[in-house]
């Protein structure tokens, strides 16, 4: 008989990686000298972004956070701004030198992450950053404050571990190219069987692939009787923006930022933008992703100035998700937007977007009811007096 053979089993093996999560955030605190004596221990905060599962905020205390200090430093701190229990990370705080000249003022955690290790968060609120950042006086004569603006930009690492099992084969498959290759197709023109006529400007394309992106194009094309037409005269637009348009068609992603960018619009200029056109380029042939790009964009640049003529552009072109964020803007910022010449444009001309902000107004109102105001902002703007005080000119209708 013959011995058992010893069965052995294949070894194993795992790894855990410890890593960090980073992400970065970028604060512009404008109007620096305006927030100079608002009180030692009380601050300014960014507004909350996610790393590594988190959210965080840049906290900037103009009279600084500690009363021995007496005001001689203002801080700067980041904190934990959700729900987490001993949440270990790297910190990086750079003051922005606006000269141009790139001499940063950079405080580093990441720097020191070998010799002390990451720092631990207890708990929401916990922070990090510095009591005496830096002495108000230096700061207020140097490069790092112009227009009476700060900058400051936050870098967290969240620390993680994760179990790396080992993976015997792989195969990396690249992001899609289809949009390359479509791009292509329209650069060459190789295949087109459509001229449109814009401005005196040809520009050739092909009926398939705008009717199989846009329902007014393949009605246009198979639809209607005149679809044999090979040249399509466009009269109520730029050809810039029709390109711009075909460039989305073809490559499903916006043109480059430089062609877009609206460079503090204000309630004059902000229809004259490629942005705004491409907006209506959108509604007029039912591309409803070119729609969403161009809201988003245009609600990235929501001002004071420019938010009641941007409230009256989403309502021309059915930007229903920009339209819905112009009027929460314009609520929460009702004493300013209404002592700009744009609120005189919507009173005069949008009485029914004037309704509709009225409406939001109300609806505020009656969830802070409890708070007691002895007037609302609706019956002042109903008996024409806005939020100051001040009389605002009355509507006439004319019949």
């Amino acid at each position: 008989m013959t011995p058992e053979k010893e069965m052995t089993a294949s070894p194993t093996s795992s790894r855990s990686v410890t890593e960090t999560v980073n992400g970065s955030h970028k604060f512009v605190i404008q109007g620096y000298s305006l927030a100079k004596g608002m009180g030692v221990g009380k601050h300014i905060a960014s507004d909350t972004f996610t790393v590594g599962g988190y959210q965080w905020a840049i906290y900037f205390y103009p009279d600084g956070k500690n009363p021995e200090d007496n005001s001689t430093y203002v801080s700067v701190f980041i904190a934990l701004a959700s729900e987490g229990t001993d949440v270990r990370a790297l910190f990086e705080l750079t003051l922005v030198d606006q000269s141009g000249k790139g001499k940063h003022k950079v405080h580093s955690h990441f720097d020191r992450s070998l010799e002390s290790g990451p720092y631990t968060l207890k708990y929401r609120g916990s922070m990090w950053g510095y009591k005496r950042f830096f002495r108000r006086t230096a700061l207020e004569t140097s490069d790092y404050l112009k227009d009476d603006c700060l900058k400051i930009d936050c870098t967290v690492g969240v620390v993680v571990s994760v179990m790396d099992s080992p993976r015997l084969h792989s195969i990396q498959v690249p992001e899609s190219d289809i949009g390359m290759h479509f791009g292509a197709l329209l650069d060459k023109q190789e295949g087109s069987d459509v001229v449109f006529n814009v401005a005196g400007e040809k520009i050739h394309a092909h009926k398939l692939v705008l009717a199989a992106r846009s329902p007014r194009f393949r009605s246009q094309f198979f639809d209607a009787l005149d679809g044999e037409n090979n040249e399509i005269i466009v009269t109520d637009m730029e050809p810039k923006v029709f390109k711009a348009m075909l460039h989305f068609i073809y490559r499903d992603a916006l043109v480059e930022d430089d062609m877009l960018v609206t460079s503090n619009s204000t309630e004059s200029c902000v229809s004259d933008t490629l942005v705004s056109k491409l907006l209506a380029a959108a509604d007029k042939y039912s591309l409803g992703r070119l729609r969403l790009l161009c809201e988003a964009r245009l609600c990235g640049e929501i001002s004071v100035n420019s938010v009641a003529s941007t409230l009256a552009l989403a309502d021309q072109y059915h930007a229903m998700e920009l339209k819905a964020c112009c009027l929460k803007f314009a609520a929460e910022n009702l004493a300013a937007v209404m002592r700009s010449s744009g609120f005189e444009y919507l009173r005069d001309n949008c009485p029914s977007l004037q309704s509709e902000l009225l409406k939001i107004i109300a609806g505020c109102e009656e969830e802070c009811s409890s708070g007691g105001k002895s007037r609302s902002v609706w019956a002042q703007l109903s008996d024409g007096e806005d939020s100051n005080g001040r009389r605002v000119r009355p509507r006439t209708d004319t019949g």
